[in-house]
């Protein structure tokens, strides 16, 4: 029942995107009359403003996903010396969150330029959203680093408080275009009047914003799943290797009797 809950759930996952791509991308034709529900092109842009229907969306997963991260980082320091498999469970989280965040933020960093290259004739300028983002993505990036290369008992300490440290700058990317003068379009939901999309836009959107949570959520799973057994086979490690410890100090003083 399992096996099959997960198999439905990741073809479901799989028809969302491909029918999302489909919607979005405008370039199948679809049958049995369905062509109106396909995104019309920008009146303005043109083409390039379909990227919208995956850039959005990618930051969106991504910006939840650090909050999972941070979740998981304030668990773990707060049971780390109280609750200690709960404290594994709740690093795990942070990593897991972290590291599929990394790969949404990626996505986001690089369909972004796609678009600002068509756009406004550049591919990248030192705004203060841009600027916030690309130390968003080095910050986790460097946590990532650091789960990877370090070692010792303190190690998933100081990545907790890394990854705390590096979710305040979450709001920052987010409120950046409205706090400052940036070169970044202006928030298409909640940015003021004439901000918004009209319906045959918003249906499309939405549709992807669907689709990219519930492949996003997929992966965290998986990425979970995979560190909790990570953990799990460590600690069973060094459990063995502390009883070929313990045997021979055990035979050296049953010998000295």
């Amino acid at each position: 029942m399992k096996k099959f809950a997960i198999g439905l759930y990741v073809a479901v996952t799989l028809a969302l995107m491909v029918w999302g791509f489909c919607l979005a991308s405008g370039a199948f034709h679809l049958p049995f009359g369905l062509e109106y529900l396909v995104a019309p092109n920008d009146a303005m842009q043109g083409e390039i403003s379909r990227i919208i229907y995956y850039h959005v969306p990618s930051w969106a997963v991504a910006f939840s996903f650090f909050s999972v991260s941070l979740v998981g980082s304030i668990g773990y320091l707060a049971s780390r010396n109280s609750h200690h498999d709960r404290a594994q469970t709740f690093d795990a989280l942070a990593v897991a969150g972290a590291e599929v965040a990394v790969v949404f933020c990626t996505v986001g960093l690089t369909t972004g330029p796609i678009w600002a290259r068509r756009a406004w004739g550049i591919w990248w300028t030192w705004d203060a959203r841009l600027t916030t983002t690309l130390v968003l993505w080095l910050i986790y990036v460097s946590y990532l680093l650091l789960r990877r290369f370090a070692a010792g008992p303190q190690m998933q300490t100081l990545a907790a408080v890394l990854g705390i440290f590096g979710a305040v700058d979450v709001p920052i990317v987010y409120m950046a275009n409205r706090w400052w003068r940036t070169q970044h379009p202006a928030p298409v939901f909640g940015g003021g009047p004439g901000s918004g999309m009209a319906w045959p836009l918003l249906r499309v959107f939405l549709w992807n914003m669907l689709a990219w949570f519930a492949w996003g959520v997929m992966v965290l799973i998986l990425r979970f799943r995979v560190e909790r057994n990570r953990q799990k086979i460590a600690a069973r490690e060094a459990e063995a290797a502390l009883e070929e410890v313990e045997l021979p100090d055990t035979a050296f003083a049953a010998n000295r009797k």
